[in-house]
């Protein structure tokens, strides 16, 4: 069963990652402060690793996909300015992520790439600006490649809203361009919610969740640009 026919459904765990809960939670502990506290760093040999990654296909895609979704602009950052790439380096490498949202990454990318060559006989990254416009519109008529495109898209909004321990949003700079008071303490490396004690199931507070109104792949990536 090839990509696009395996997820011709939206499943259950992308279903809970695209409800307006799991997004704003990514800017969990964003409350008013009145000063500025000092943005954690990521360690130097993270960094290393992603800078190694970025020389393999299937990341400079992703970078190229996440660019041409949120490009750089006058009127606000894009996916380079805020990190987006590095950010899902960290959810796929760093973060305890469930194995079948990684897989589903990395089997997008291959679905995407095999799609870009039989068109254009090139890599994604490859291309110019109106061919991947084409390629990405192409795939987005699918529910295959709108799941994957959404799921990308969601991953921008927290990499824009997460504290920057986490790869994304440095120095805050999601925030500040959304005017956004962040919350203080921030957490560190080490002390990110992935790194803490495991609470209790039972004493979780249960929330309900309200599901996000599903907007066009191209089209909702082009709201980041609205100051």
């Amino acid at each position: 069963m090839d990509f696009e026919q395996k997820y011709q459904q939206t499943p259950a765990w992308l279903k809970n990652k695209l409800t307006r809960r799991h997004v704003l939670k990514a800017a969990a502990g964003a409350t008013v402060v009145a000063a500025t506290p000092t943005f954690a760093q990521v360690t130097p040999n993270v960094v290393s690793q992603f800078q190694q990654a970025l020389t393999q296909d299937k990341w400079q895609t992703l970078d190229a996909v996440l660019n041409h979704l949120l490009p750089s602009s006058p009127s606000g950052p894009g996916a380079k300015e805020i990190q987006a790439t590095f950010y899902l380096y960290q959810l796929v490498h760093i973060q305890p992520s469930a194995q079948q949202e990684i897989d589903f990454i990395y089997q997008g990318v291959t679905w995407l790439e095999g799609f870009t060559q039989k068109r254009f006989n090139k890599a994604f990254y490859q291309l110019a600006n109106e061919d991947k416009e084409q390629v990405l519109v192409g795939i987005s008529r699918s529910q295959a490649g709108t799941n994957w495109l959404n799921m990308l898209i969601v991953n921008m909004y927290e990499a824009m809203l997460a504290p920057p321990s986490y790869g994304g949003n440095p120095d805050g700079i999601g925030w500040q361009w959304l005017q956004h008071p962040m919350g203080f303490p921030l957490p560190p490396e080490g002390k990110r919610y992935f790194e803490l004690p495991a609470r209790s199931n039972s004493t979780a507070p249960k929330t309900q969740t309200i599901a996000i109104k599903q907007v066009a792949p191209l089209e909702q990536s082009k709201r980041f640009q609205k100051a």
